[in-house]
Parts: structure tokens; sequence; C-alpha cells
């Protein structure tokens, strides 16, 4: 299995940014932990500050990856271009938050790429990633059962 894990503005900074949200530990980190925790997954991983890079990525690894996990920091509540490029592409995504957003500005209450998502994780810190993935398995394997 593929799955391409692909975060937006500012997640480069998370163990740094905010530990009280976003807690101390690194994605790169904690990424090393998905790999060794999923030795038959080929994981790629990607983040970008720049709107239409993670764009190009999901455009480059959508039709590559057999999932797509996907947490577009504060584009996810205004993007409809990133909304666009996951339903231009064939690999199911799932939109993930390490914060419960739900908890916190009223602006981060809505997210524009939630429809073209099969699913959002919300709240769980970096384990959401791990959900995400737990997730996609799941939906892949239900999908190679039933046809």
């Amino acid at each position: 299995m593929k799955i391409s894990i692909i975060n937006g503005p500012n997640l480069n900074l998370t163990g740094k940014r905010e530990p009280e949200i976003y807690g101390n530990q690194s994605l790169e980190s904690y990424f090393q932990v998905l790999a060794a925790a999923y030795p038959d997954v080929q994981f790629t991983f990607f983040q970008s500050n720049v709107e239409g890079e993670i764009v190009n990525e999901i455009q480059r690894a959508g039709f590559e990856a057999d999932g797509i996990v996907i947490n577009a920091g504060a584009y996810s509540h205004y993007s409809l271009a990133i909304a666009d490029a996951l339903r231009a592409v064939p690999a199911p995504a799932v939109e993930v938050h390490m914060s419960n957003v739900y908890q916190r500005e009223s602006e981060r209450h809505h997210s524009a790429i939630a429809p073209a998502c099969v699913g959002t994780i919300a709240g769980f810190g970096l384990d959401s990633y791990r959900l995400a993935i737990e997730s996609i398995d799941a939906m892949l394997n239900a999908q190679s059962e039933n046809g």
C-alpha cells in the first residue's frame, strides 16, 4: 500500500509552535515512528507553506498513491483549489487535524476540503495521522473484499 501524507502551512514548525496545542514532537520524528510501525506501507511525506505547491503534490501523488492523508492547516478552511485537486485524483483522502478545530476559533469550524475527503479526523494530536492511515487501510481492504 502507498500512502502520501501531505501537510500545509506552519506544520513544519510542529514540535516548536504552540506546544500546548500541537505537542513537542516534530512531524519528522513522528513520521519515522509511523514508517517503523507500518513496514508494509510505502509512505511519501510532503510539506509546504505554499498553496499551489500543495495542489501540485496532490495532483502528483493522487495518481500514484492508494490514499492521501492531508493536513492542509489553515488552507483547510478556505482553499477551494486544494478541494478541487482532491476531487480531481482517484486516491481517496482523509483530512487530518491535530487539534480539535471545534474547540478553537469559529473560523476553524468550517472545512472547504472536507467534502472532497472520505472522512476527517481531528483532535488526537499526532495520533490523528495513525488513525487516518488505519482508516484508509480498512477502506481499501473492504473494497478489495467487495469487488
